[in-house]
């Protein structure tokens, strides 16, 4: 079967348009509540989190399931009613809590306060986490520059290996994957509370780094069929170059996602969001290098021609070694 990429280019066209819409209104709703368009962990805005687990060996103790009511009531009497409180775990007996800095007396003072409203915490399981607010303004402005620089020096290399148009494409197939990503965790902050760390960054600069490999694929052997075929439209070029290529893109993103789906599901708390955001960045990306770059490319190509380069004719006896 194959795929008319260039005919149907305004279904593809409209459905990305419409998802990151839904982006772009969920971090706009995220902006007015928290205050950012994704939900920052401590790691970009500073403060104090404390994961919290009932201590079950205590009798009684993990009779019921923590109450989120019963913890805001508790917060609002410390005076840290805005913390951001979320109850962990099927059975609700773990507690993230994430909250201005609190030194280690104010730390004590809440946890007292805790256990005699909802029960024993166990020691050895409790997490404290303190991040000072100006190392946050340092990681988040240092993950803004490794994105800017990556951007940078992909244009720069596809401008030199291709054309400035091919570049320019390339680059908006990279934003598409980007506020895709960005609009599914907008969307997971609001409705789960999930939150966006530096690791978050690392994966925004992986997924940029995916994306442009199976673009660059795609492009490659357009310019090749079009070096060859010099007379032949873009459309066809294109839609041919997308098909030819189509197996190997899906192939490539489907064994790496299987990967990162293990790692979603038993990699444990800390990579789990990570892996996610690599799944959904990683599939946003197989779809613009097929769907976006080549389509956006084609049609600019049929309004502008550009005259391509046609490759040196090889000599027949080019194979032949001489002695």
């Amino acid at each position: 079967m194959k795929l008319n990429v260039i005919k149907q280019r305004s279904l593809w066209w409209t459905l990305s348009v419409g998802i990151i819409l839904i982006g772009f209104i969920s971090m706009g709703i995220s902006l007015t509540q928290v205050g950012a368009p994704l939900r920052p962990s401590l790691d970009f805005i500073g403060g104090t989190r404390l994961q919290l687990e009932l201590d079950c060996t205590v009798a009684g103790n993990c009779d019921r399931p923590i109450d989120e009511s019963s913890v805001r009531e508790v917060m609002a009497r410390q005076n840290l009613g805005g913390s951001s409180i979320q109850v962990l775990g099927e059975e609700k007996r773990a507690l993230s809590i994430r909250t201005s800095k609190l030194d280690v007396e104010e730390r004590k003072e809440l946890e007292n306060a805790l256990s005699a409203e909802i029960g024993t915490f166990d020691p050895e399981k409790n997490q404290i986490d303190t991040v000072g607010p100006t190392i946050g303004r340092q990681l988040l402005a240092q993950g803004l520059l490794s994105l800017i620089v990556a951007l940078f020096g992909i244009i720069a290399y596809l401008s030199i290996r291709f054309q400035f148009d091919y570049a320019i494409f390339a680059i908006v197939a990279l934003f598409h994957d980007v506020l895709i990503t960005l609009g599914v965790f907008s969307v997971l902050g609001l409705a789960l509370g999930v939150e966006v760390d530096s690791l978050f960054a690392v994966a925004l600069l992986t997924i940029i780094g995916f994306s442009v490999n199976d673009t660059v694929v795609i492009y490659d052997r357009i310019r090749e069929t079009q070096g060859r075929e010099p007379e032949r439209s873009i459309n066809e070029v294109v839609d041919e170059a997308v098909n030819q290529t189509l197996g190997r893109s899906i192939n490539t993103t489907f064994t790496t996602e299987l990967s990162l789906v293990a790692i979603f599901l038993f990699g444990g708390a800390t990579l789990k969001y990570f892996a996610l955001a690599l799944i959904v960045g990683f599939t946003a990306g197989a779809y613009s290098s097929i769907f976006i770059a080549s389509t956006l490319l084609a049609w600019w190509r049929s309004r502008f021609p550009q005259p391509m380069p046609v490759p040196a004719e090889v000599p027949a006896n080019a194979d032949e070694t001489n002695f």
